[in-house]
């Protein structure tokens, strides 16, 4: 199976990462398949990262899983949807759920008690 997911470069304090399709067995600092982009939190607004977009969703659409990490990246870029890993909904789709749904909740419990 294929992942997308960063490696990390860089020194101590200043980060940079690469991200890259690999096989999902291979170490994260491991072989990888293809180099997609970079991205580096430290850098100023606006060039803080750049992606192969076609090749990016070239691997989406075979299959490559992207990481929580990978997926918010590709949402900046407007890849990606609220989609995650495996299939699954990613953590904040699922939050963001969860906090639509809160007040339906206690009212159906605070009906439950009466």
């Amino acid at each position: 199976m294929v992942v997308l997911r960063l490696k990390r470069f860089g020194r101590i304090h200043s980060p940079f990462y690469r991200l890259s399709a690999a096989d999902k067995r291979s170490p994260n600092d491991g072989r990888v398949i293809e180099e997609l982009g970079w991205f580096s939190p430290t850098a100023p607004e606006g060039q803080q990262w750049k992606l192969k977009s076609e090749r990016a969703l070239y691997w989406l659409s075979v299959g490559a899983q992207p990481s929580e990490t990978v997926i918010s990246l590709l949402r900046r870029a407007g890849i990606a949807n609220t989609v995650g890993t495996k299939g699954k909904a990613s953590l904040s789709a699922v939050r963001q759920k969860a906090r639509r749904n809160a007040p339906k909740k206690v009212a159906a419990v605070a009906a439950e008690k009466k």
